[in-house]
C-alpha cells in the first residue's frame, strides 16, 4: 500500500443488548481504549479512527477519544455504510479496514494477515469472514475506496446500509473478493472455530468472558494473541463456558431471507 490504510472502528453507546458496552471497564480502562490498544500493535502502516454517531449520547465517546489522542469521526447513527464512506473521504483514504469496536481480544496479527492479502492488489475486498474460520471477534474487512463508494452510491436495502459491506461481498460477479482462512505459522489449516468460540461483546456473559480472559492474560503479557487465549481456554474450560450459549449467534440470523451467499449453517438463534 502506498499510504497507510485507514482502520475505521465503528462505535456507539446505544447498543440494544448491552448499552454502554464499549465504556465498560477492562483492566482499569474503558473497553474501547483497550480495543485501540490492540490495534496499535498492528504492524502494517495504519491510521486508526473511531467512527461514532452524531447522537448526543456519543459525546462521551468523543470526549474519551479526545482525552487520549484517538482520532475520531462522527456520522450517521444507523447508516453505517454512509458513516464509513464519509469517514474514509474525510481522512483521504484509498484503503479502508472495517473493524467493530466490541472485539477487544482481536489479534493484531490477524489484522495484518488480512491487510497483507488485500495488499497483493488482485482484489477489491478481502476479509476473514466469507467463510469465517477464526474465533468470532477477530473480524477484519478491507476494501478499496472505489468498491466502498460503489456500495455507498448504489446500496438500497436497509441491511446493506446498516452492515456496510454486504453490497460488496454479495456480488462476487462484480467485485473481486478474497478470503483469509485461519492457518498456523506453517500454513496448515486450522479447525473452524467461528461457531464454537465467541470473543465479541453483545451480552453480559460476553463481557464476563472477555474480562476473565483479560484478567488472566494481560498482567503478564499485554500483547497476548489468539494462541494464548486458546491455550488458556484449554487449561480453563470453565471460562469458555461463560458465554458458550451465544456461540454462533450473529446478525445473519435475521437476514437469511435476503442473503445469497450466507446460509443457516453460519448462524444460530440467540
Amino acid at each position: 500500500m502506498s499510504e497507510p490504510v485507514l482502520i475505521v472502528v465503528q462505535a456507539r453507546t446505544s447498543s440494544t443488548r448491552l448499552p454502554g458496552k464499549i465504556l465498560k471497564d477492562l483492566g482499569g480502562q474503558p473497553l474501547l481504549l483497550r480495543m485501540m490498544e490492540r490495534l496499535r500493535r498492528v504492524r502494517t502502516p495504519a491510521r486508526c479512527v473511531v467512527a461514532m454517531t452524531t447522537d448526543p449520547d456519543d459525546d462521551v465517546i468523543e470526549s474519551l477519544c479526545a482525552r487520549h489522542g484517538v482520532e475520531r469521526y462522527r456520522g450517521h447513527p444507523t447508516d453505517l455504510l454512509d458513516r464509513h464512506y464519509r469517514a474514509a473521504r474525510a481522512f483521504g483514504a484509498s484503503t479502508v479496514a472495517k473493524i467493530p469496536s466490541d472485539c477487544p481480544l482481536i489479534d493484531p496479527a490477524v489484522v495484518d494477515r488480512v491487510l497483507a492479502r488485500f495488499e497483493r492488489g488482485d482484489c477489491d475486498y478481502a476479509s476473514n469472514l466469507h467463510p469465517a474460520s477464526y474465533p468470532d471477534g477477530n473480524d477484519v474487512e478491507v476494501m478499496g475506496i472505489d468498491a466502498l463508494e460503489a456500495a455507498w452510491r448504489e446500496a438500497v436495502l436497509p441491511m446493506e446500509r446498516e452492515h456496510t459491506t454486504p453490497f460488496i461481498w454479495e456480488r462476487p460477479e462484480r467485485f473481486r473478493l478474497a478470503n483469509v482462512d485461519w492457518q498456523d505459522d506453517r500454513g496448515v489449516a486450522m479447525p473452524d472455530r467461528s461457531m464454537s468460540h465467541r470473543w465479541t461483546i453483545d451480552y453480559r456473559e460476553d463481557y464476563d468472558f472477555i474480562r476473565s480472559v483479560f484478567e488472566e492474560l494481560y498482567p503478564s503479557n499485554p500483547g497476548f494473541g489468539l494462541g494464548d487465549i486458546l491455550a488458556l481456554l484449554d487449561r480453563r474450560p470453565e471460562l469458555w463456558a461463560i458465554n458458550a450459549r451465544y456461540c454462533g449467534v450473529n446478525w445473519y440470523r435475521d437476514h437469511l431471507h435476503e442473503l445469497k451467499t450466507v446460509d443457516a449453517r453460519q448462524t444460530r438463534p440467540a
